[in-house]
């Protein structure tokens, strides 16, 4: 135990606490966007990211990840707020704990093996290019100062590694382009141009609504909604710092996490949070390993607004969008490009189509969902293809099937046993088939209903290690149960 919480915590003190610095300044800009989103205070989705980072650090599964305010969080709570207002938000933030913490508690955490590569790249890719998308209105058409600092930014972050690995190159720069900022006077737009930040603690407080059937059934599809949208993004994301830190993590552990996390931010006036990719990548290649730097992502935000916010709404927007814009190249799968024509068209299409619906619909659970489901329909399609090959010798007549019997496939099966001229015996060979499901035993059962009315014997052979169970069935549903034999 004691050296598991040196491993996660105290290992790694000095990157975990640079890269944490780096991580909240990061986090304010990010924070009020997804405020303005759903429609509340910014100090709702500042309040959110501080106390989910910090409470996470100690309960979720994945040391290093960044959980706090998203915007795919975001996107699920506009109507709630636009209809009923903050309050019912964090009635629904609590509940959408609840729902994390049964899930984590039920280990949702397997269904993670349904999800196939071509999804999680398709995840990755859209990702990246929503954090790109989601930094071109803070440089874009707006002045040339501005142009110049992002592209400053960009060289001080690609080229800084190279010569300097002990402090991170994104701190680097929001120090010294703000600095040079602020000294130059120069015509750039500011973290305080997104929202007010009121130099307060947040504070505990229940929600404001009636403890009713009537509050329960508006919160409920939200909540549920944003446990699972969280959840999804929270260890698809894991999953992805699992594979840039070449280290394993506990994801049941992480769902019951994100559950405490949203219970107890709920009650302090935050929004309801989840993983963030962008983020944890920027801790990551910033040096963050453990869990302190995610404590410090969190204590340091609040230390930010609390302490330092009149220089914080100071720090120019462009540089920010610049590091953002790193993140987003970084992100990104190259390799895709060459996956589209390497790989089977079908995994190419299911994961271009993940991330067109992501990119439309700003959804990552739309996108993930849509995947797997086209994934299942190309994985059902290719099981499908049976082929039944028939020998006739006299009056008797043997088929063999080959491939997967089941819903998709019993029409090839029925249609394939045609007897045609005088049939008296009939051989059905199994031992290159497996039988899957209740249709495959009634379509059997069709089968052999088919040659008793024209008056044939019909014998089953090669059944699979389940046969036995699977003949007892076909006895039950064959009118003569002297006609089946193993």
């Amino acid at each position: 135990m004691k050296n598991t919480i040196k491993r996660q915590w105290f290992s790694n003190v000095k990157g975990d606490i640079l890269s944490g610095i780096v991580v909240a300044l990061a986090l304010i800009p990010e924070a009020i966007a997804f405020s303005i989103i759903a429609g509340v205070d910014p100090m709702v989705g500042l309040y959110a990211s501080f106390c989910i980072a910090v409470i996470i650090s100690f309960v979720g599964g994945r040391p290093a990840m960044i959980s706090a305010a998203t915007g795919a969080m975001a996107l699920v709570m506009v109507p709630l707020v636009k209809d009923y207002g903050l309050n019912y938000l964090l009635a629904a933030t609590i509940l959408t704990g609840i729902f994390q913490l049964l899930f984590g508690v039920c280990k949702i955490a397997r269904l993670m093996k349904f999800i196939p590569r071509a999804v999680m790249i398709g995840f990755v890719n859209a990702l990246a290019i929503l954090i790109f998308s989601a930094q071109v209105p803070h440089f874009f058409n707006i002045n040339g100062m501005t142009y110049v600092f992002v592209a400053v930014t960009l060289v001080i972050v690609y080229v800084l590694p190279r010569f300097v690995k002990s402090i991170p190159a994104p701190l680097v720069a929001i120090v010294v382009l703000t600095a040079i900022a602020l000294f130059s006077q120069a015509d750039l737009r500011t973290v305080g141009d997104l929202g007010t930040i009121s130099q307060t603690l947040p504070s505990f407080f229940l929600p404001n609504v009636p403890f009713s059937f009537e509050t329960l059934s508006i919160i409920f599809p939200y909540s549920l909604a944003l446990a699972i949208v969280g959840l999804l993004e929270s260890l698809m994301t894991a999953s992805i710092v699992d594979d840039m830190t070449d280290t394993d993590s506990n994801k049941n552990q992480e769902a019951r996490g994100q559950g405490i996390a949203n219970i107890i931010n709920g009650f302090f006036g935050g929004m309801a949070g989840c993983a963030m990719i962008g983020q944890s990548v920027i801790n990551v290649k910033s040096g963050g390993r453990g869990r302190l730097s995610t404590f410090v992502a969190g204590v340091f935000l609040i230390f930010l607004i609390i302490v330092l916010g009149d220089l914080v709404v100071k720090i120019p927007m462009a540089v920010l969008a610049g590091i953002m814009i790193m993140v987003s190249v970084g992100t990104f799968d190259w390799s895709s490009f060459r996956y589209i024509w390497k790989a089977p068209k079908g995994d190419a299409a299911v994961m271009l189509i993940t991330v067109a619906i992501v990119v439309v619909t700003h959804d990552l659970s739309k996108g993930v969902i849509a995947g797997v489901l086209l994934s299942a329909m190309i994985f059902v399609a290719k099981q499908s293809k049976l082929k039944v090959t028939e020998e006739v010798d006299g009056v008797k007549r043997k088929f063999t099937v080959e491939g997967q019997l089941f819903f998709a496939s019993v029409d090839t099966f029925v249609g394939s046993i045609q007897l045609t001229g005088e049939v008296q015996y009939v051989k059905i060979d199994f031992s290159h088939a497996h039988i899957w499901d209740e249709s495959a035993v009634a379509a059997i059962a069709k089968v052999l209903a088919k040659c008793k009315n024209q008056g044939c014997k019909v014998e089953t052979i090669g059944l699979s290690s389940t046969s036995k169970k699977i003949q007892d069935s076909l006895l039950l549903l064959t009118d003569d149960k002297t006609s089946l034999t193993a």
